[in-house]
C-alpha cells in the first residue's frame, strides 16, 4: 500500500513538473509488483438530479437572475431573430409580472432593425435587464438598481399593450 501510494506521487509530481514546463527532471519509479486486491466493486453514485430553475418571488432578483436569464436563452434557443414582444411573452408565460416590464423598440426610428433589444423586469427592488440582438454579442442578463425614474431602462421604450 505504502509502495503504491509512493508511486501515485511520484507519479503526480512528474505530470506537475510536465504541465509547468520543467525539463531534465526525471524520477525512475520502481516497477510496480502486482498485489491481489480485497475491494469489492461498488456502484457509482448516481448523481441527485437538479431542479430546473423557477421563479422564486420570495427571493431577490440576483438570486432569481439565473431563472430569467433560462428564459431569454430558451427565447433565443426557440427563435434566433426574436424580438421584444418575443421575451416579454416568455417572461408572462414564466411567471413575471407584465406590469412591472419594459421593452425597447425592434426597429429604429427610420425602420432598420435595432442593433439589440432591451427588456427588464422590476423585482423586489432591482431591475432584472436582458439584451439580445445581432450587434449585442449573443444574450445577456444582469441585475442593474432601479433607476430615479422608478424604471428599469434609459430613454424611450415601447409600450407593452398586448
Amino acid at each position: 500500500m505504502a509502495r503504491r501510494i509512493g508511486i501515485t506521487a511520484t507519479l503526480a509530481m512528474a505530470g506537475v513538473a510536465i504541465i509547468f514546463g520543467v525539463a531534465g527532471c526525471t524520477t525512475q519509479a520502481p516497477d510496480p509488483t502486482p498485489t491481489p486486491t480485497t475491494t469489492a466493486p461498488s456502484a457509482s453514485p448516481r448523481p441527485e438530479p437538479s431542479a430546473p430553475p423557477a421563479l422564486r418571488p420570495e427571493l431577490s432578483a440576483s438570486e432569481n437572475l439565473g431563472f430569467f436569464d433560462s428564459v431569454g436563452i430558451a427565447v433565443v434557443a426557440a427563435n434566433p431573430g426574436a424580438g421584444g414582444r418575443d421575451f416579454i411573452d416568455a417572461l408572462v408565460a414564466a411567471g413575471f409580472d407584465k406590469s412591472q416590464m419594459q421593452v425597447t423598440a425592434d426597429r429604429t426610428t427610420v425602420d432598420l432593425q435595432a442593433d439589440s433589444v432591451q427588456f427588464s423586469v422590476l423585482f423586489q427592488g432591482e431591475c432584472l435587464v436582458g439584451q439580445y440582438g445581432p450587434k449585442s454579442g449573443g444574450y445577456h442578463g444582469v441585475v442593474r438598481p432601479v433607476l430615479g425614474t422608478g424604471t428599469c431602462l434609459v430613454g424611450q421604450t415601447r409600450p407593452i399593450d398586448w
